[in-house]
């Protein structure tokens, strides 16, 4: 692992330019990297989880950051496939009064990848246009990206994070992942 390249993209992801989704989609190149999501004040109190000048959740994109995280993360419609949108709802369930649903409503597997009902989906993707900003790092050609997260995430241990952090994930989110999972499963159709 090149030290070097890991101190790079660390202070890029800590210390570079936070942008909000609508100014990332004229900043954020089209590439593969590692990317960080950023709170206000109001979102780290909402979340109870870490501090508003640290991290809250780290991640890598293969292809492309624009892809991965304007286009998945910060959209509505994209809970289902988003670790990030599933771990955000189920803190912020009670306040912005979400509700989950199985991830393809027409054909309802069980699957604990739950999405939200529409309205719920939007409220998410509001909040998260108000209260979070997105910090990148553009990986060099022929990088492990995936090396390079593991050696991020162990020094900043981002308090969103699940994968890769061991006993560290956060028994909470775990808990409210799990509820919001279950809720989907008993999902009827109204």
């Amino acid at each position: 692992m090149d030290e070097a390249m890991v101190c790079v993209a660390l202070a890029a992801l800590t210390d570079g330019p936070q942008h909000t989704a609508q100014e990332a989609l004229e900043v954020v190149p089209n590439a593969a990297g590692l990317y960080a999501i950023h709170g206000d004040l109001l979102a780290v109190k909402e979340l109870a989880a870490g501090a508003a000048d640290h991290p809250l959740y780290v991640g890598k994109a293969e292809r492309s950051l624009v892809g991965r995280d304007l286009r998945t993360h910060f959209a509505t419609g994209k809970t289902g496939f988003s670790t990030l949108r599933r771990t955000l709802s189920a803190l912020l369930r009670e306040p912005l009064g979400l509700r989950a649903v199985p991830r393809n409503l027409a054909r309802p597997d069980g699957s604990a990848n739950y999405s939200l009902e529409s309205s719920g989906d939007e409220r998410l993707t509001e909040w998260m246009h108000a209260r979070l900003q997105l910090s990148v790092w553009v990986g060099p050609d022929g990088v492990v990206l995936d090396e390079v997260e593991t050696a991020v995430l162990n020094v900043l241990r981002p308090p969103l994070n699940l994968a890769k952090m061991g006993s560290l994930g956060d028994r909470r989110v775990k808990a409210a992942r799990a509820a919001m999972a279950e809720e989907a499963r008993a999902w009827q159709e109204a």
